[in-house]
């Protein structure tokens, strides 16, 4: 069977207007989890997901009851927070929906936690542009404007390797659904280890940064390094569009990806939102994916027959 990476943005837990309560994510992610499972008896399936909503509601949780008693904990491991707190979620869903088809024997399913490498000297560290947390219509303080309204801003580092992806490729040929890349992944460099006293490196090892990764580039990456042949980026919108929200705007249905640069370029798709997404189908298909679709979260099956979504193809 063909391999899937299945990107799931914030909208499959927490949509516009909602608090983000248990019930209210265990219920949203009923949609694209159904037809994930059934989509598992035709392909290999690796998950991934955003947290911006829930790691910025982390964040605003620290700012109110840190103390001298309730330790803050830096934003690398609010993501690996995320991480566990979102695949529990994935994978209950996932095996009540399983059961449902009678195919929880047959299928497997595991969270990875997952790594991945960034740049330290990333530009991204000086001009912070991701969004992450709720949504204000009024201006507040250290937030900036985007597309949804008025939202906290962080360092967002171009992934450069999934550092667990031989794990991932490992529980692929067990027949596992993979859940990775939860909320682009946690962000580390690597630096080297001095001896102080003989000022000599004697090694390497694995630091956190403060930042947090796009997870549709990240699960472009992860989709090069095990070799799927499908990147899906389920969103809000069934196809993407140029000229959005204006009188003039029209969808697209399928679009080469020298078109979509062209597209980029004019500021068709802003970096808050639709940019990355489409940098990412672009960055899978130039190293060697079949097939990159964006779609709605209700609309990953007939994406996948060509019944929605924007396709983008080389030529």
């Amino acid at each position: 069977m063909k391999t899937i990476v299945i990107a799931l943005g914030g909208n499959a837990l927490i949509k516009m207007g909602q608090k983000g309560t248990a019930e209210e994510q265990f219920r949203n992610l009923q949609v694209p989890i159904r037809q994930i499972a059934k989509l598992s008896t035709q392909y290999n399936i690796i998950i991934t997901h955003g947290n911006g909503p829930q790691v910025g509601n982390l964040l605003i949780q620290q700012e109110t009851c840190v103390s001298d008693d309730v330790a803050g904990m830096p934003l690398e491991v609010l993501v690996a927070r995320t991480q566990g707190e979102i695949g529990f979620m994935i994978e209950s869903t996932l095996d009540n929906e399983l059961m449902r088809l009678g195919l929880d024997d047959q299928k497997l399913f595991l969270t990875v936690l997952t790594y991945v490498k960034v740049n330290q000297n990333d530009p991204a560290f000086k001009h912070p542009t991701k969004p992450i947390g709720p949504s204000y219509p009024e201006p507040r303080e250290g937030y900036v404007q985007t597309a949804k309204g008025w939202r906290r801003v962080v360092a967002s580092p171009k992934p450069l390797k999934i550092l667990q992806y031989r794990e991932i490729k490992r529980l692929m040929e067990m027949n596992f659904i993979v859940i990775a890349c939860g909320g682009g992944g946690i962000p580390v460099v690597k630096e080297n280890i001095i001896d102080a006293e003989q000022e000599l490196q004697i090694g390497k090892r694995l630091r956190g940064v403060e930042a947090v990764i796009d997870k549709d580039l990240a699960s472009a990456k992860l989709g090069e390094q095990v070799g799927a042949h499908i990147l899906l980026i389920a969103t809000d919108e069934e196809r993407v569009a140029i000229n959005y929200k204006k009188p003039n705007q029209r969808y697209l249905k399928r679009v080469t990806i020298s078109k979509a640069k062209e597209y980029m370029k004019l500021g068709h798709f802003p970096e808050g939102s639709m940019g990355p997404k489409v940098q990412a189908v672009i960055n899978f298909l130039e190293k060697g994916g079949e097939r990159a679709i964006i779609t709605s979260i209700e609309k990953i099956e007939d994406a996948l027959n060509g019944k929605a979504g924007t396709e983008f193809y080389i030529k």
